[in-house]
C-alpha cells in the first residue's frame, strides 16, 4: 500500500491499492491520529531526536530515523519544526532538560543571598529529575562542543553571559563589594559549577553512590546540601575580603 503524502491523517483518504482492489480502508484509530497530530507526537519527536542527536550528532542523524524512532510520519517533522535544523535547535534549547535563568531573576530587589543561591541550584538540579532526558541533554552539549553547529556559542552569548553577569552583580550586592573583580567572577563560576554538578557527574555518581540520585527525595536532599555548601563559599569569600582589607 502506498503511503499518503498528506501531513495529517484524513479518514476519507483511500490509497491507490485500496481503490483498485475494492477494499474498504480501516478508519485510523485515535492513537494513530494522535501520533501525527497530537502534542504527544511533538514531544516524542523531541525526545527521540535528543537521544539520536546526542549519540550521533547533527550531521549523522537523518530525519527518517528520527521519525521512525518516534513512530510518526516523516512529514510530522516539517509540520512541527520546519526542517531538521530547526528541530535540532528546538531540541538543544528544550527547557525540559536545558534550563536557563533569566538575568532579571537575580536582580529582584528583595531576593536574599540564600534565595538567589536556591534559585541557581534548584533550577539545574530540578532538571536532573527528568533522568534520561537530562543526561542526553548533557551528552548533546558535549557533542555540540566537539562538532559545533554554532548553537553552543549562541547559548553562551545570549543566555550564559547575561545570567553570569547578573549573578556577579547579585553577589557583589550581598557581599558588599563595590567593584567587581576576578575573585567575584571566580566565585560565580564556582557556584554555577555546584549547580551543574549532578548533570556533569551523573555517570560517576551512579557508579560510585547511586542512592544519592536515584529518587526525587535524594535529589532534593542533594540540592539542599549544595545550597549550604554554596553559602559557605560565599561566607568564606566575605571573610577573605575582610581579612585582606585590614
Amino acid at each position: 500500500m502506498k503511503k499518503s503524502t498528506s501531513k495529517t491523517i484524513d479518514s476519507t483518504t483511500v490509497s491507490e491499492k485500496a481503490k483498485h482492489s475494492g477494499a474498504i480502508p480501516k478508519k485510523p484509530t485515535a492513537e494513530k491520529v494522535q501520533r501525527i497530530d497530537g502534542q504527544e507526537a511533538r514531544e516524542r519527536l523531541l525526545t527521540c531526536a535528543l537521544k539520536l542527536f546526542a549519540e550521533k550528532g547533527f550531521a549523522s542523524t537523518s530525519t527518517r530515523e528520527i521519525a521512525l524512532a518516534a513512530q510518526v510520519n516523516i512529514s510530522a517533522i516539517s509540520y512541527y519544526f520546519g526542517d531538521k535544523a530547526n528541530l535540532y535547535r528546538t531540541v538543544f534549547n528544550d527547557p525540559r532538560c536545558n534550563p536557563t535563568i533569566h538575568p532579571s531573576q537575580f536582580l529582584q530587589a528583595d531576593l536574599s543571598l540564600r534565595g538567589g543561591i536556591e534559585l541557581l541550584i534548584q533550577t539545574f538540579v530540578d532538571s536532573f529529575k527528568h533522568g534520561e532526558l537530562a543526561q542526553n541533554c548533557m551528552k548533546l552539549h558535549i557533542r555540540e562542543m566537539l562538532e559545533p553547529t554554532g548553537l553552543w556559542m549562541e547559548e553562551i552569548d545570549h543566555q550564559i553571559k547575561p545570567a553570569h553577569k547578573a549573578l556577579v552583580k547579585f553577589l557583589a550586592k550581598h557581599l558588599d563589594v563595590k567593584r567587581e573583580d576576578d575573585d567575584l567572577h571566580r566565585l560565580a563560576f564556582a557556584l554555577s559549577g555546584l549547580a551543574l554538578t549532578l548533570m556533569v557527574s551523573s555517570d560517576v555518581i551512579f557508579a560510585v553512590r547511586p542512592s544519592l540520585i536515584t529518587k526525587e527525595k535524594a535529589i532534593d536532599d542533594y540540592a539542599s546540601r549544595l545550597v549550604e555548601y554554596a553559602l559557605c563559599m560565599c561566607e568564606q569569600e566575605r571573610q577573605r575580603r575582610l581579612s585582606a582589607s585590614t
